[in-house]
């Protein structure tokens, strides 16, 4: 049996077309070079808010920012945190401050050392205690260079 064009278009009409709807990534763009794409899988730091004055200058009223430092003493801001962000064209992994907008906005820019202060249980200073000096010192091995400015290990 030949099937008409009018009974096909008849048939297309009555059944609702199926649509994939695939979950957006998130945009994340490089903010050196903002045409580039970077990527992060790593650890999210959520930033710690302790004082009504932190709330102000993220554009919050002065009364409604003390209402909330003295229900939670400590406010930890969802929408914001720092992450270890991988740029293909910068050629390295760097500390990035994401704030974010919606699902899939977001806005990227270079972590300043201050905002580490309000990550809780996390000082950027100071080294890991956990890790023994041998480690360390075996983990700059690779950039130690001879009396001639060559690596010792290539």
């Amino acid at each position: 049996m030949v099937a008409t064009p009018d009974r096909d278009s008849a048939e297309a009409e009555l059944t609702p077309r199926r649509q994939r709807r695939r979950p957006k990534r998130r945009e994340l763009l490089c903010p050196a070079h903002p045409e580039q794409r970077i990527e992060g899988n790593g650890k999210k730091y959520f930033l710690h808010l302790l004082s009504a004055e932190e709330l102000q200058q993220r554009g919050m009223a002065s009364k409604t920012a003390r209402l909330v430092i003295q229900a939670h003493p400590v406010l930890v801001l969802s929408n914001e945190w720092l992450e270890e962000l991988f740029c293909p064209q910068c050629g390295g992994s760097r500390w990035c401050h994401i704030t974010k907008h919606d699902p899939v906005e977001h806005s990227v820019r270079w972590a300043p050392r201050h905002l580490w202060e309000q990550v809780a249980h996390v000082d950027p200073i100071e080294a890991n205690p956990t890790v023994s000096q041998y480690t360390r010192r075996e983990a700059r091995r690779h950039n130690q260079k001879r009396l001639d400015n060559k690596r010792f290990y290539d």
